[in-house]
């Protein structure tokens, strides 16, 4: 026997969700324990998301004991619910390589199995897939199989979850919701919504009143409309959760236990052949089943390695230098001490984002807008026309999503609205869904806009003060991880604005970096000195927009060689940024950048030396653009 197949003796014969068909209630019911654990045992030595897949373990089972997937399409609203689902697809052997480098990935990917049938890092996109999928069924004729979106965690704070509801209940596309309500994102979830779900949650005599309320108005004599009537008035007045989505025209059940297997199956049963829109409300607990993920459901959303016996982290704090996301959480207090303007905005990532340091402070001026990045854009407009100055802190992957409002409303209105880009540039386990590396491009072409990102974390400190005397949408950017251990200014200083700054002076080639790109042209400096027979120049860059153009000629005219440095795609970064502004110079110009595909997932070490940004990388391509033939290169 395998050490798989003695640990989890019934989830090591499951090759697929047909097998599932073979199993009695009670060994469903040791299957839903064995993938608990599978879950505890993997996710503690490589880490992951943990309390969201603990959380939907017996949907999971239920799901796929009650539908036929590939054939039925489970769309999962994100990827990181899904763990339980991932094993019950054939993926028992080699989910111990669960995010890390050419193993298998945390979310889910259309690549890695037939039964992953859309691929998700960002939330609250299932049920437009869903309506979709089932549009395209309609029309083919081939509507016989079930749709099924699996959204929560968060996912419905999302305004496109409302648009892909409103589109379903408008069409009459019968898709099948599954609302998996556990009170969180990654943090406490926020909103009215939240608070409407909430009550119910806390309040089980809502339900048990609505359901004495019906029985009893169906008992009237002829009074079937007007019991109607009354059931609907009730409900919204008591705000049950039910008659929103009523009245988007869906079928609503529920709340129903969502560890509860046999009322799971049941309920799936129930609404099988509902030929409408139909949404199943299920409450369940984060980290169910595990002790510490259920206390602690925000701590161990996105776990790292930890024991399991304890649930605490294995790899304790070394004492080094600080994140660059704490520093610019504790900056952005300082700021707002100083400054009774200033206001701090996030979208569901308090923790993550270093903003919980401004809600403990100052409450009142710190705002978590859900899962809901447009919006948040948005709402710090407002706030900035009110003579506010709104910072925005959130992931550069996320950001995306707030694209049209940086240029619609930021940009165009030239307001000071300040994005603070955290995660800037490869993140390292969550892969291409997570990688924060298109932002310069989408940002570049907005005008008006001015675009930052630090050297070290004391010029994080000095980029923020700069931002908030900016008379204009600001962004900048910083990397995931620790700073690299210099002193925080105890004053921070306005920075010149489109000004770099030479840190080294030398022959032959200039090293220019922007942001990581800087201490990687730092590092680079000896190795490239050691093939040159000569120190080069090391420049940090600052500033993408307004771009030291100045600078840029000056460099171009004194040295064989300009090397740009970034840790973002070539197409659209800084290094285009430079090439542009050098299109009338002669000279040669190597851009080293993220190359021009997906990057996959794995610890970011790992990545940079993948896409060659290393020292050593540079060094190496540095040289050999030097050796090349004589002649305008624009490129490496």
């Amino acid at each position: 026997m395998t050490e798989l197949a003695e640990r989890y003796p019934l989830l090591s014969g499951i090759q697929g969700p047909s097998d599932l068909g073979d199993l009695s209630d009670e060994d469903l019911e040791s299957l839903c324990e064995e993938v608990r654990q599978a879950i505890i045992d993997t996710v503690a030595q490589t880490g992951g998301h943990l309390g969201a897949s603990l959380g939907t373990v017996e949907l999971t089972v239920a799901l796929h004991a009650e539908l036929e997937s590939p054939r039925d399409r489970i769309l999962w609203d994100v990827g990181h619910q899904a763990y339980g689902h991932k094993l019950l697809t054939g993926r028992l052997e080699g989910f111990d390589t669960l995010r890390q480098y050419g193993g298998t990935s945390g979310f889910l990917r259309r690549v890695e199995s037939e039964h992953d049938v859309m691929g998700a890092g960002h939330a609250s996109t299932s049920i437009s897939y869903a309506v979709g999928l089932a549009e395209a069924q309609r029309h083919s004729g081939q509507d016989d199989s079930q749709v099924v979106a699996v959204i929560g965690d968060g996912a419905l704070t999302g305004g496109m979850a409302y648009e892909g509801l409103n589109q379903a209940g408008a069409l009459g596309s019968p898709i099948k919701v599954i609302l998996n309500d556990n009170g969180f994102s990654i943090s406490q979830n926020v909103g009215a919504l939240s608070r409407m779900f909430q009550r119910v949650r806390v309040d089980p005599t809502l339900t048990k009143y609505r359901e004495d309320l019906e029985r009893n108005l169906s008992r009237i004599p002829g009074a079937t409309g007007i019991g109607s009537t009354l059931r609907d008035a009730i409900k919204s007045q008591w705000f049950e959760p039910g008659a929103l989505f009523e009245a988007l025209g869906f079928a609503y059940v529920g709340p129903v236990d969502g560890h509860d297997l046999k009322a799971v199956r049941n309920a799936l049963r129930a609404v099988k052949d509902m030929d409408r829109p139909v949404l199943v409300h299920l409450h369940t607990v984060k980290g169910k089943g595990y002790a510490p993920a259920e206390a602690h459901g925000e701590a161990m959303h996105g776990a790292t390695p930890f024991s399991v016996e304890s649930g605490q982290a294995k790899k304790k704090s070394s004492g080094g230098p600080p994140a660059y996301t704490e520093v610019f959480g504790k900056a952005l207090v300082a700021e707002a001490e100083r400054d009774p303007r200033v206001v701090g905005v996030t979208a569901a990532m308090l923790k993550g984002t270093g903003m919980q340091h401004m809600m403990d402070r100052f409450p009142d001026r710190t705002y978590d807008v859900g899962i809901a990045e447009q919006h948040g854009a948005v709402f710090a407009c407002g706030l900035a026309i009110a003579g506010y100055r709104p910072v925005v802190a959130i992931y550069s992957t996320f950001l995306q999503r707030a694209f049209d409002p940086i240029v619609h409303d930021a940009a165009i209105q030239e307001l000071p609205v300040i994005f603070a880009i955290d995660r800037g540039g490869l993140v390292g386990d969550d892969g291409p869904t997570h990688h924060g590396v298109f932002d310069l491009a989408y940002l570049r072409g907005v005008p008006g806009m001015t675009i930052m990102a630090p050297k070290d974390e004391a010029e994080l400190v000095n980029m923020l003060h700069t931002a908030l005397r900016i008379d204009g949408p600001v962004a900048f950017r910083y990397p995931r991880g620790a700073g690299v251990g210099v002193d925080l200014p105890e004053r921070p200083e306005v920075l010149p604005i489109g000004k770099a700054e030479v840190l080294e002076t030398g022959q032959r080639v200039a090293l220019i970096g922007y942001g990581f790109g800087a201490t990687l042209a730092a590092q680079s400096a000896d190795l490239v000195a050691d093939g040159l027979g000569a120190r080069p120049t090391v420049v940090n860059a600052r500033f993408c927009k307004p771009i030291d153009a100045h600078l840029m000629r000056q460099l171009a005219a004194r040295h064989d060689l300009l090397v740009t440095i970034e840790d973002h795609v070539e197409h659209g970064g800084f290094g285009s940024a430079v090439l542009e502004e050098l299109e009338d110079v002669p000279g040669r110009l190597l851009r080293i950048a993220v190359p021009d595909r997906f990057i996959d997932h794995g610890k970011r070490e790992l990545l940079l030396e993948e896409v060659g940004l290393t020292p050593e990388s540079v060094a190496e391509r540095t040289i050999g653009a030097l050796e090349a033939p004589a002649g305008i290169m624009r490129t490496g």
